[in-house]
C-alpha cells in the first residue's frame, strides 16, 4: 500500500481528502458515488436524511425534554370553552428519561454510521486512486459471507445489546442524578435532575442513610470473602479427600455431595430458613434433646444470622467446587508427587508446594467471578434471612444481614427510592469492577501464563 494511505484518521481524511472526501462530512455517502460505489452511498445519504427528519420531527423534543424531564404537572385545569375544570394529563419524568435515552441510542447510532460512511468513502478514494477495483453494491454483500463476515455476524448481537443492555442500562444510570423517589411519582409528580445529591447523601458521614449504607457495604464485603473462601477452601479439602487413594467408592460419595446442587437452591433455602426458625425442628430437637432450654436466635441476632447464612451457603457452595477441584487434580501430574515421597516430602508439603500452586493458579479466574458473584449473591441472602434482622438503626428497611444488592431491591419494592437503588447499583458496579481488574490484572494466571503449561 502507497504510504500516502497509509495512518488515514478522521482528520487526516478531511485535510488529505479531495473535494468530494470533504463534502462527505456533510453529505454521507457523497465520496462513495463518485467513486462508483452509488447504491452504497445513497443507501449512507438515505439514513442521513432518515436522522434529519427524526431529530427534526421528534429528536429534538426528546432531547430537550431530557434535559428537563418533564414541565407541566398532571392537575385540574379550567376548560374555557366547556366552563368546567378537567383533569390535564400533564407529563410523565419517566417516560420522558425513557424516550430521552432512545434518542441518545439513535444518534449514536447515527454517528457510528457516519465514521462508517467517511472510512468508507476514503477506502474507495483509495482505491480508485491506486487503480485497484471497487466493489459494487452486490459485491460489497457477497462480502459479508467471505472477507467482511465479521460484520454479518458481529451486526444482530450488537443491535441487541444496544437495544436490551445498553438503553436500559443507561436508563438506570441516569435514574441516579435524579429525584426519582417515593416522593417524586410520575405523572402526579415530576422528577428532576439533581446531580451528584445521591452520592453525597449515601456516601457523606452523618446522614442517617450513610449510616446504614456503610454498614451494608462491610458486610457485604466480609460476607463475599468469607462465602468464596469457605467454599473454595472446603471443597478443595473434600475433593482431596475423596480423591486419595485410600477411599473406595468415589462415584458414590461424590453423587452424595451433588445432590444439594440437584434441588433449585431457593427452595433448599426456604425449607433451611424453616428449619432455622424459632419453631423449626433444629430448635425443637434442641430442647428435646437438653442441650438447650430456649429456642436460640438462628435468624433473630445478628451474629447468629450472619454465622447461619455463611453456613448454609458453605452447604449449597462446597459440591460445585468440589466438582471443579476433582478435575483439575486428576490433570497433576502424578509423577511430581512420586519425586516429592523421595525427596522425604510430607502430606503437607507437597499440598503446599505442588496440589495447592497448581490448584491456585488454574482456579484463580473462577475465584475472582465467583467473589464479585457472592458480592450480589441475592438468593442465599432473601430467601433464607431476607435481610433480618431490623433493628431501628438501619434506615429505608435495610437490615443486619442484607447486602447492597438485597437493600437495593428492597429500596425499589417497597420504598419507590428508584434514585437511592441506581446509585446503589452504581456503586456496586464500580467495585466490583474495580476490584476484578485489579486482581485479574496481577494474578498469575496473566503474569504467568505459561509457567503451568
Amino acid at each position: 500500500m502507497n504510504n500516502e494511505y497509509k495512518d488515514r484518521n478522521f482528520i487526516t481524511i478531511f485535510t488529505k481528502g479531495d473535494i468530494f472526501s470533504k463534502l462527505s462530512y456533510v453529505f454521507c455517502g457523497l465520496a462513495n458515488i463518485r467513486h462508483g460505489q452509488i447504491i452504497k452511498g445513497l443507501l449512507f445519504f438515505l439514513l442521513e436524511v432518515s436522522y434529519i427528519f427524526f431529530m427534526f420531527l421528534k429528536g429534538g423534543s426528546l432531547l430537550y425534554d431530557l434535559s428537563t424531564l418533564g414541565e407541566n404537572t398532571q392537575g385540574m385545569a379550567f376548560n374555557e370553552s366547556l366552563g368546567i375544570y378537567e383533569m390535564q394529563q400533564g407529563d410523565n419524568s419517566m417516560l420522558i428519561l425513557l424516550y430521552g435515552v432512545m434518542a441518545v441510542v439513535v444518534s449514536a447510532a447515527f454517528i457510528a454510521v457516519w465514521l462508517f460512511s467517511i472510512y468508507s468513502g476514503e477506502n474507495a478514494r483509495k482505491n480508485h486512486m491506486a487503480g485497484k477495483h471497487v466493489n459494487n453494491f452486490i459485491q460489497d454483500v457477497a462480502s459479508l459471507a467471505n472477507e467482511n463476515i465479521r460484520f454479518l455476524f458481529l451486526g444482530i448481537p450488537v443491535a441487541g445489546l444496544s437495544i436490551f443492555t445498553v438503553m436500559p442500562l443507561l436508563y438506570m444510570i441516569l435514574m441516579a442524578f435524579t429525584n426519582y423517589d417515593s416522593e417524586h411519582q410520575p405523572p402526579g409528580n415530576l422528577f428532576d435532575w439533581v446531580g451528584f445529591t445521591n452520592f453525597k447523601t449515601l456516601l457523606s458521614a452523618g446522614d442517617r442513610l450513610s449510616g446504614t449504607f456503610w454498614p451494608v457495604l462491610g458486610w457485604t464485603l466480609v460476607w463475599g470473602f468469607l462465602a468464596t473462601f469457605s467454599c473454595y477452601f472446603g471443597g478443595m479439602i473434600l475433593a482431596m479427600i475423596i480423591n486419595s487413594k485410600g477411599i473406595k467408592f468415589k462415584k458414590f460419595w461424590r453423587t452424595i455431595f451433588v445432590f444439594t446442587m440437584a434441588i433449585p437452591a431457593f427452595i433448599s433455602l426456604r425449607v433451611v430458613a424453616t428449619m432455622l426458625g424459632e419453631r423449626g425442628i433444629f430448635n425443637v430437637l434442641l430442647q428435646q434433646w437438653g442441650f438447650t432450654s430456649s429456642a436460640l436466635p438462628f435468624l433473630s441476632n445478628t451474629m447468629w444470622a450472619r454465622a447461619s447464612v455463611v453456613i448454609v451457603n458453605f452447604w449449597i457452595g462446597v459440591p460445585v467446587t468440589m466438582l471443579m477441584v476433582s478435575g483439575i487434580l486428576m490433570n497433576i501430574p502424578g509423577e511430581l508427587y512420586e519425586s516429592a515421597k523421595i525427596d522425604g516430602a510430607s502430606p503437607f508439603t507437597m499440598f503446599r508446594k505442588i496440589t495447592f500452586p497448581y490448584m491456585w493458579f488454574v482456579t484463580t479466574p473462577y475465584l475472582i467471578s465467583n467473589l464479585i458473584g457472592n458480592f450480589n449473591n441475592f438468593n442465599v441472602i432473601y430467601f433464607l434471612t431476607a435481610g433480618e434482622p431490623h433493628t431501628l438503626d438501619y434506615y429505608k428497611g435495610a437490615g443486619k444481614t442484607d447486602l447492597l444488592v438485597t437493600w437495593l431491591y428492597k429500596l425499589t419494592k417497597d420504598s419507590n427510592d428508584y434514585n437511592l437503588a441506581a446509585t446503589i447499583g452504581i456503586i456496586i458496579f464500580v467495585i466490583s469492577a474495580t476490584f476484578t481488574l485489579i486482581s485479574f490484572s496481577r494474578s498469575n494466571a496473566i503474569k504467568n501464563e505459561e509457567g503451568f503449561q
